[in-house]
């Protein structure tokens, strides 16, 4: 079957399982965020040569050349930025300019500043996470795995008990000020949902064919660098990615969750993260691929395939490059959808809160960033060096 076939119509924190994300290696997206808000933050500066040059002359050199940044004082080191640098490219990380390295280093000490201050105000409000809070967290996350597992986890990462226990309690800090700040205060009417629905009667609830919730395991035969799941396990081989997925359908057979399977071990990284979840899938895109169809369509929500080949090419120039597991998480049928059917309102509230959700957390950010005294000192000094 074609991989391409089964590509998931939409898209889907700094240490890994902490709630900070790991953007892959030499991700051009993180020079085009980093060249967004250098735009955004200071427009005026760019088109005014002079009080630029004066900011420069003004700028004071850091207490010392370990320190990166500082937040209301707060020093962020060099040694944590070039850590969360090193993960964010993995082991292997690809060719790049000094140029690109450093507009990566300088999108991610942004997005330390910003952590920092959220933990700042979370200590103010008194919605620090608590050890009881991290211990638990810690237990839910080793429930996934063997002792070994986690330890292998761990030192793969480079870090130690502490650091990963650290990451948590700030991730969970910012979980819980998020979510007295803004989310818990979030609610979406009844009306919001009508006029929701109303506008978009036609084209979101008017299905022209049935369409499949479909979940997948994914193992590649083609060596990679990085793997796209917790495990950081990849296969590197044909032999070795059947070996993998064969391990991968006895588990599901003896009672194993699909989703933490697929979290942990599927190499697809638009899906794993999310536990496999593909989302939706037409009828008409899940015929472009036979063999998937036939299976897929045998199912019952919430049963999975046998293993199915993934193929390149055809005739005698077809070759497997991968084998998949798909679960059926529901069926839909063609045809209009009613605003009284309670999986429209449960998915409109679900749109409406999400969209809720980006809005505030954007503008929350940019007020508590506003109310920090920031320095970023790793900018002023590429700044300096660039107008010598």
């Amino acid at each position: 079957m074609s991989r391409m076939a089964l590509s998931p119509r939409v898209p889907g924190d700094l240490c890994w399982n902490a709630g900070v994300g790991r953007g892959p290696a030499g991700d051009m997206r993180l020079q085009e965020q980093a060249v967004y808000k250098a735009r955004t933050r200071f427009t005026v500066l760019i088109f005014c040569t002079g009080a630029l040059m004066a900011t420069m002359a003004g700028c004071h050199r850091a207490p010392s050349p370990d320190v990166m940044a500082t937040v209301n004082g707060k020093e962020i080191m060099r040694a944590e930025v070039e850590r969360n640098y090193k993960a964010s490219v993995g082991d292997n990380p690809p060719e790049t300019s000094p140029e690109q390295a450093n507009i990566a280093r300088l999108n991610i000490l942004d997005q330390m500043i910003d952590y920092e201050i959220l933990q700042q105000r979370a200590a103010k409000l008194n919605l620090a996470a608590t050890d009881e809070d991290v211990n638990a967290k810690l237990t839910e996350v080793k429930a996934r795995y063997t002792q070994e597992e986690f330890d292998k986890h761990l030192k793969d990462m480079g870090v130690t008990l502490d650091d990963y226990k650290r990451e948590l309690r700030r991730n969970l800090t910012s979980n819980k000020l998020l979510n007295k700040e803004i989310e818990s205060k979030i609610n979406i009417t009844d009306a919001e949902i009508a006029n929701y629905y109303n506008s978009h009667k036609t084209t979101e609830f008017n299905y022209i064919e049935p369409r499949y919730n479909i979940a997948e395991i994914v193992v590649t035969a083609t060596p990679s660098k990085q793997a796209a799941n917790l495990q950081n396990n990849k296969a590197t081989s044909e032999a070795d990615a059947r070996k993998k997925i064969e391990a991968l359908h006895s588990k599901l057979e003896s009672g194993e969750d699909f989703a933490a399977l697929a979290a942990q071990f599927s190499e697809e990284p638009n899906t794993a993260p999310n536990g496999g979840d593909m989302g939706f899938v037409l009828d008409s895109q899940l015929h472009e691929s036979p063999e998937a169809y036939e299976a897929i369509t045998r199912l019952k929500p919430g049963q999975f395939t046998d293993v199915i080949a993934i193929t390149q090419g055809g005739g005698s120039s077809r070759r497997v490059i991968g084998y998949a597991i798909y679960k059926l998480i529901s069926r839909e049928a063609a045809g209009q959808r009613t605003l009284n059917d309670p999986n429209v309102q449960q998915w409109i509230r679900q749109q409406l809160r999400s969209a809720h959700t980006q809005l505030l957390h954007a503008a929350y950010f940019e007020m508590v960033r506003s109310q920090a005294k920031v320095r970023n000192y790793f900018a002023e000094q590429i700044l300096r060096e660039g107008a010598q």
